[in-house]
């Protein structure tokens, strides 16, 4: 089982991290372009490319774990979540802080289940290019197409940048999510106000960049936000909320052969431990 490695993301030993992080290489509900299973081990080979310190900071990466994949079970997707959940239920019961490495964004709903089970005001900030807020998707209440909608009915949630979805979607967001904002990013500001010293977990599927900035991704959707637009809201919003776990999802390495997309995707993985660790 393969872990961080090189100059940059040096895993230290679990007992002294606060903050864990583990890969989920999931993509059983993917719809249009499966891959995605491949993002956790693509994030850690392009962490090699990149330093520990951080000049948007101006800190160099603190303290941390990997405890590499989980061995996903085959069968359903209720088997994988179930596994999902089991780790990071141990990991969460250790008193730690969970960064989740996708996989597909059908990933969170075991994450956030198991986080609301130790935090029960939990709230939970999304951004991505899609409302994923249908009650039912191919005959299944549980994938990437329903998650944002599954997560509302666990937790207070504020969405940000959609710009893709059904008539139906865009209506029940509207009425259902505490904030929400399409296209952009403008009121994250609106959720810290509502959100408080509540405890916060933080959702990111990567298509919400633009496919300018990040090609590989399954369902990619023009008119994203710029690397730079991301990451500002990322550490404004680390210095302002209570956030105890996040996940990045996503990342399809097949549909990007530069490699671009997986250094993105590991330079924010950098960027977030830094600003909360």
């Amino acid at each position: 089982m393969e872990t961080f490695d090189g100059r940059y993301l040096r895993a230290s030993d679990y007992s002294h991290s606060s903050w864990v992080l583990f890969g989920v290489p999931y993509d059983g509900t993917s719809s249009f372009k499966p891959g995605s299973r491949f993002g956790p081990q693509a994030i850690r080979q392009a962490s090699i490319s990149l330093e520990d310190y951080s000049p948007y900071q101006g800190k160099t990466l603190p303290t941390f774990a990997d405890i590499g994949d989980i061995e996903m079970p085959l069968g359903t997707v209720e088997k994988a979540l179930a596994e999902i959940e089991k780790v990071a239920d141990g990991v969460i019961a250790d008193g730690k802080f969970l960064i989740a490495l996708g996989g597909e964004h059908s990933i969170t709903i075991a994450t956030v289940k198991s986080y609301k089970k130790r935090y029960a005001n939990l709230q939970v900030i999304a951004f991505d290019a899609h409302c994923d807020f249908r009650d039912e998707y191919l005959k299944g209440k549980l994938s990437h197409a329903t998650v944002l909608r599954r997560i509302a009915e666990m937790s207070k949630l504020h969405l940000f940048g959609p710009r893709s979805g059904s008539r139906n979607e865009f209506v029940d967001v509207k009425r259902l999510c505490l904030t929400f904002e399409p296209f952009g990013i403008s009121k994250i500001g609106d959720a810290v106000s509502i959100i408080g010293n509540d405890p916060v977990y933080i959702t990111l599927d990567l298509d919400i960049l633009d496919p300018s900035v990040f090609p590989g991704t399954g369902n990619p959707e023009p008119g994203g936000l710029a690397f730079s637009e991301l990451l500002d809201a990322i550490l404004w919003l680390s210095s302002q909320l209570n956030i105890v776990g996040v996940d990045i999802v996503e990342l399809n390495p097949m549909l990007d052969p530069t490699g671009a997309s997986a250094v993105v995707a590991a330079k924010i993985v950098r960027e977030i431990l830094i600003a909360v660790g």
